[in-house]
């Protein structure tokens, strides 16, 4: 057999494996995937990196199955994609890619190149020192692409082409950029409106780049309302209470987010075979919060319990070896000054897998899955 006869071969197997695999529901579950994004989302990559970013201590992870306490999550539990990747069969947790043992044939499964702290523009989240901005962590799948070229050769397109991909990423270029109460960036002067077409230009160009190494199911998530989190209510004149939400940075965020689904059509338009999902995280958020007791919760403003004996501060730091860990977490949509309990991200992956054209668009995650 001729070598070019071969690679055909190859092709035809892959092609046919991957319509089999389509007609099985008990077997949905994508070869791959790959989470890029921010803290919403690291499995543990600021572990290895140089910043104050990281929580790999407990009580965070008190909640992960398997007891994995200091796995570097910024939650008590498992993150949105976590529970997705369960939702769908996978065999394992997305593993970050700056961890050691991320070697060999787990890669061909999908890398976590997430980080805490980082953003769409490479300044943002100086505050915190090390952190992998978007640019950087798309560097690090250019890497693991070679590697899965070299590995599987002419069936690599296919197994990148039918991946499921997150970009879970911006809400810190509002939190800890333009907002950030400290002239670092000067950036920082310019109108909301000018910093938000300079966020959506640079994740255009982002978001073409991951398209032009074969990436074709992307699932691109929105800014939630940032200026309800716990750190910016309490900063808001309101320690004790929670206070009420900042207003001047959900406002900024809402045409970010208006811009951002006109992008997901854009690409998906002028992209040929690219299926681009628009999450609406604001949206699917804001009804949480909106009807929180009909999921369950008792409280959406503050983190979940007391950071230090006697001292009210729920949402102005983050949790500690020194925090009070009450024993209702699931009572609580947030977990510390700006992570939503594992709880909240249970109820955000169901609308990332099931939900309507309100909080998934064109499709949620189980559609996207049978999309060509």
């Amino acid at each position: 057999m001729g070598l070019c006869t071969y690679f055909h071969v190859l092709l035809h197997i892959a092609f046919f494996s991957s319509l089999w695999r389509r007609s099985c529901f008990a077997l949905e579950t994508f070869p791959a995937t790959f989470i890029f994004g921010d803290s919403l989302v690291d499995a543990g990559n600021n572990n290895y990196i140089a910043t104050i970013a990281k929580e790999n201590f407990a009580p965070n992870g008190i909640d992960f199955p398997g007891g994995a306490k200091f796995s570097g999550r910024f939650s008590n539990g498992r993150t949105v994609v976590d529970i997705v990747g369960e939702e769908l069969s996978s065999s394992a947790y997305i593993p970050p890619y700056l961890a050691p043992t991320t070697v060999g044939d787990v890669v061909l499964h999908g890398l976590n190149y997430a980080s805490g702290g980082s953003g769409i523009l490479n300044e943002t989240g100086a505050i915190f020192g090390g952190r992998i901005n978007l640019d950087a962590q798309i560097d690090n799948f250019a890497n693991t692409r070679r590697y899965i070229i070299s590995t599987v050769n002419a069936s690599s397109r296919i197994l990148i082409g039918e991946a499921l991909f997150f970009v879970v990423i911006g809400s810190n270029d509002f939190i800890a950029n333009y907002f950030t109460p400290i002239p670092l960036i000067p950036l920082r002067k310019v109108t909301p409106e000018v910093f938000v077409d300079s966020m959506i230009s640079r994740l255009k160009l982002q978001l073409t780049r991951l398209y032009g190494m074969d990436a074709r199911k992307i699932v691109v998530a929105n800014v939630g309302p940032v200026g309800c989190i716990p750190f910016e209510r309490a900063t808001n004149h309101q320690v004790t209470t929670g206070g009420s939400c900042k207003e001047s940075m959900n406002n900024a965020t809402i045409p970010f987010n208006m811009k951002l689904k006109s992008l997901v059509m854009e690409l998906n338009s002028n992209l040929v075979d690219s299926k681009f999902v628009y999450a609406d995280v604001y949206n699917i958020f804001s009804r949480l919060v909106d009807n929180y007791q009909s999921y369950g919760f008792e409280n959406y403003t503050t983190s979940y319990c007391q950071i230090l004996p006697g001292l009210l501060l729920q949402g102005l730091l983050p949790s500690s070896p020194t925090s009070i860990v009450c024993r209702n977490r699931s009572k609580y949509v947030f977990w510390d000054e700006a992570h939503p309990t594992e709880a909240t991200n249970v109820v955000i992956a169901k609308s990332f897998l099931d939900g309507d054209s309100t909080e998934m668009f064109p499709m949620n995650i189980h559609q996207l899955y049978y999309a060509w």
